[in-house]
This record gives structure tokens, C-alpha cells and sequence, in this order.
């Protein structure tokens, strides 16, 4: 059957940044379709909580806490999903981000440190579990953001790093195939929690109105898209 090819019956995925909002979401997508889930994130009730969720699924889960910014951290993490499940097949790198910035104020070190908690850190967890992944033939995705490529007003320092997390994905898929597929997402406007910080009515308006579809995403609409880059479907 067709849909078979959409399963992950087995499959282990480690989450970061699966606290809440689109990596929650991406992990709970994995489950329904029979992964055993790690959720990974630095507040430990908000991933326990998905996990739980994802036990209700059917399928083994574990709530890992990670600062993805710190070393050891990922790979401590690495480390309790071997002890756990034995292997690892698929790393989604969720954990990101940068607030609006003007660039006059902003500073060299809040450049790099934001560069750091949006590549770097991809980086060193994709390095990190990548004997594994060859072992299992897995794959890595990258949550990235239509900011990368879009111009807009204040945004030059999350406009920037993402566009370098897009590009090493490209540069990981030539060095790291045909054992290990590498993917992004680059997301529009989704309505997670962390959007909803900056936006009021006539912001989610002015967005929706710019939006072919008039409707801003939901974090499951990334999660469907995830679930299809981790599946043999996209093989």
C-alpha cells in the first residue's frame, strides 16, 4: 500500500525544541505514524507532557532535557536515546530562534550567539549522532524559516542565520548522501506560541491578507511535512 510508505513503524527520532508549538507537534506526528519519540527541550514539564502524550499513541517516548547551546548536553542526549532504544534513525533540529533586532543596537556577541543557537547547534548535534545515523541510513531535519529568503524590516539578524541553516543543509545533503538524507523546512508565518508574543489582531490580519491560503499555518502543518521528509516516502 501506498500510505505504508508514510510509516516509521520502529524508527526513533530524537526532537529538540520539542517543548511546544511545531516540535511537540512534529514529534506527536511521528508517533501516530509508529515512531518511538525522544522529546528534548530545556523545560522539562512541557516535554514529560509530550511524551505522555505520544505513550497514549502506542509507541515508547522519553523526555530528555537539553540546552541545545551547551556540548555535553547534546551529547548526553545522544547518549540516554542509545541507552534507551539502541539506535537513532531520524534528528529533527527544532531548537531556534532570534527576536527582531535594529542594527545599531545589536551587538557582535548577540550576532554569534544567535548563529549559535540556530546552526551551530544543528551542526554539532547532526556531527554528533552521525554514526548512528549512518548505521541506521537515517536522516536529519532542519527547521529553518522563510526568513532566510525573504527581505523584511528588523529581522537581518534571524533573516541572516537561518539563511545559513538552509544553506548548510544543502552542503550536509552533498557531503553526508546517499547514507544520510538531509532535508529543511523554511516555514512562513506559523501561530505558535512564540509568534504570538509579537502579534496582535491587525498584525495576524495584515499576515493572513499577505497569505495565498489567508490563513497563517499551524504547527501541524509542519509536522505533516516532517513526517513526509522522514518517511520512506521521500526516500
Amino acid at each position: 500500500m501506498s500510505l505504508d510508505k508514510f510509516r516509521l513503524d520502529g524508527k526513533v527520532a530524537i526532537i529538540t525544541g520539542a517543548g511546544r508549538g511545531i516540535g511537540q507537534a512534529t514529534g506527536l506526528a511521528f508517533a501516530q505514524a509508529g515512531a518511538n519519540i525522544i522529546f528534548s527541550a530545556r523545560t522539562e514539564a512541557d516535554i514529560q507532557a509530550g511524551a505522555d502524550k505520544a505513550k497514549e499513541l502506542g509507541v515508547k517516548a522519553i523526555g530528555v532535557p537539553c540546552d541545545v547551546m551547551d556540548e555535553a548536553q547534546l551529547k548526553n542526549l545522544a547518549r540516554k536515546t542509545i541507552d534507551e532504544f539502541g539506535k537513532i534513525d531520524i534528528i529533527v533540529n527544532v531548537a531556534g530562534g532570534a527576536l527582531p533586532n535594529q542594527i545599531e543596537s545589536t551587538t557582535r556577541d548577540q550576532l554569534n550567539q544567535a548563529f549559535d543557537f540556530n546552526v551551530s547547534s544543528a551542526f554539532s548535534f547532526t556531527r554528533i549522532c552521525l554514526p548512528h545515523l549512518r548505521e541506521s541510513r537515517g536522516c536529519v531535519i532542519n527547521i529553518s524559516s522563510a526568513a532566510g529568503r525573504i527581505v523584511q524590516k528588523n529581522f537581518c539578524v534571524y533573516g541572516t542565520v537561518k539563511a545559513g541553516l538552509s544553506y548548510m543543509t544543502k552542503m550536509m545533503a552533498h557531503d553526508l548522501a546517499p547514507e544520510v538524507r538531509v532535508n529543511a523546512i523554511a516555514p512562513g508565518g506559523i501561530m505558535t506560541d512564540a509568534l504570538k508574543m509579537f502579534l496582535d489582531e491587525a498584525s495576524i490580519q495584515k499576515m493572513c491578507d499577505l497569505t495565498p491560503m489567508k490563513r497563517l499555518g499551524e504547527a501541524d502543518d509542519i509536522a505533516m511535512a516532517a513526517l513526509y521528509l522522514a518517511s520512506p516516502a521521500a526516500s
